[in-house]
């Protein structure tokens, strides 16, 4: 029996968790945990030192969650430590509220709980959905569709190690298809907000370069869910050489 663990950054009672639970059990038996509360933009945050408080929670549907206190990473991290069962066949981070294109992936609790979990040796795939306004679960069955299409291929052919994928679905009732990409260029329009001595950051949500064919950006503007393999080795290997001829004895 293929069993698969579930988890998110919006928090365990946020609408696309539910709907891409719903749709992983339709290829075996559902894990879930995730944050107790949002964690958007948490990036690959690990909670040490510190207590992390554990709940049993009960999604809408009925499905039994287990809600951290901690990231999304904590999680994947302490679901590995006994904390639910464990190995799963695969762990699936989502569907987020929002994409996590470009450089969000470096941002994006939703793919940091899926590179904790190919920490852990596990195959896992991060969700997420290019609408901000998500706010049921029929809005995110678009997104789901394709989450259990890309996760049947994962589990059928396997990834490999310390590689994800990073799935982004377009807020369209019928994706126009699939397209395997590579990461695209976001364009921040961050401001610095100042309210009564207290400082946030606003501003305009992120653009990015979209007429760049073949980017996870560019699928998305045009309609395709788009599928970009990412991986933990950061090493920029072209780099290597020119930087080997620096002068840089000491």
């Amino acid at each position: 029996m293929t069993y698969l663990v579930v988890t998110n950054d919006d928090g365990v009672h946020a609408p696309g968790i539910l709907a891409l639970a719903q749709a992983m059990r339709e290829l075996g038996e559902v894990q879930v945990i995730a944050p107790a509360t949002n964690q958007s933009a948490v990036g690959h945050k690990k909670t040490l030192y510190q207590n992390i408080k554990v709940t049993e929670e009960t999604l809408d549907d009925g499905t039994k969650a287990v809600a951290v206190g901690g990231s999304p990473a904590d999680c994947i991290a302490m679901a590995a430590l006994g904390l639910v069962q464990w190995p799963p066949s695969i762990v699936v981070s989502g569907i987020n509220r929002g994409p996590n294109t470009g450089q969000d992936v470096t941002y994006s609790g939703t793919v940091s709980a899926a590179l904790e979990s190919t920490i852990q040796s596990l195959p896992a795939v991060a969700v997420s959905l290019d609408n901000r306004e998500g706010n049921s679960v029929e809005d995110y069955r678009e997104a789901a569709r394709v989450a259990q299409v890309v996760v049947r291929n994962v589990l059928a052919f396997g990834l490999p190690p310390f590689t994800v994928l990073n799935v982004n679905i377009p807020n369209v009732p019928r994706v126009n298809g699939l397209r395997v990409t590579r990461q695209g260029i976001s364009i921040y329009r961050d401001a610095l907000v100042k309210d009564d001595g207290y400082y946030s950051i606003g501003g305009q949500a992120p653009t990015g370069v979209l007429d760049e064919v073949g980017t996870d950006l560019w699928a998305v503007h045009h309609g395709y869910a788009s599928v970009t393999p990412i991986h933990l080795d950061m090493t920029a290997h072209r780099l290597i050489a020119d930087i080997i001829n620096w002068d840089m004895e000491v």
